[in-house]
């Protein structure tokens, strides 16, 4: 005997859960933020401009994003039980591009650089720091909507949302890299208090979202300039400033 098809209102439970979640996302306060936007400098010369704050040689081998988040980090203290969230559509392109150009004759040194941790890592190895709650984020259209989402989600009293992108070469002229170099990093904490500023995600009616691409997220963040944007359909982003 066929048994009767589930009710309407079942088959819509999921989504009644999810749009709750999203209606009660709690909010984070931003109590500190480095932002570096070195525009065409080279990373050599992003090298030499910041080897002062890394002990001697650590320097040699770091690419330029891991030089940029390492020193951004270094500003917001990160400690072993804080969660960090990071978001980088190419990371790091120049790597790729220097070994790429090596070829016929592939460089063994460049290979090693091009297959280095990631800037992040590269930070924590140089302080031997462990960290326990790690999030890295790829992507373009959703990547902004969903680093932020894992910060505001994350079960740590402390949250550090960072990320960036390195200015590529000719892998930017095949759109395979960014025609900029930028890092950000926010220390976010759900205490209000002495807050410099606020960032939100709220569900809405919004059925088109906007095209709000991680330059668009740093360039706001560096101008100190308030957001509020439809990142994704029914989730609107909303930044304050004390």
């Amino acid at each position: 005997m066929a048994t009767a098809p589930p009710p309407c209102s079942a088959l819509f439970q999921p989504l009644a859960v999810w749009l709750s979640i999203l209606n009660t996302l709690p909010s984070r306060y931003i109590h500190a933020i480095h932002t570096e936007d070195p525009g065409l400098e080279e990373p050599a010369a992003t090298r030499e401009r910041l080897k002062q704050g890394f002990p001697r040689g650590a320097t040699r081998r770091m690419t330029q994003p891991g030089l940029l988040i390492a020193t951004a980090l270094a500003d917001l203290a990160p400690g072993e039980d804080d969660t960090l969230v990071y978001a980088s559509c190419y990371s790091e392109s120049r790597a790729l591009e220097s070994y790429l150009e090596s070829f016929p004759s592939p460089s063994p040194t460049l290979f090693q650089t091009s297959i280095h941790p990631g800037a992040v890592q590269q930070a924590f190895i140089g302080r031997q720091q462990p960290v326990r709650h790690f999030f890295p984020h790829t992507g373009r259209p959703q990547l902004v909507v969903q680093a932020v989402q894992t910060a505001l989600l994350a079960p740590t009293p402390r949250t550090i949302l960072c990320g960036g992108e390195e200015r590529g070469t000719w892998l930017r002229e095949q759109r395979a890299a960014s025609d900029r170099t930028s890092v950000f990093a926010l220390l976010l904490t759900p205490e209000p208090a002495a807050a410099l500023g606020k960032i939100s995600l709220v569900a809405t009616d919004d059925t088109v979202a906007e095209r709000f691409l991680l330059p668009a997220f740093f360039d706001a963040l560096h101008a100190r300039r308030a957001i509020d944007a439809a990142v994704a359909p029914g989730l609107r982003l909303t930044l304050t400033w004390q």
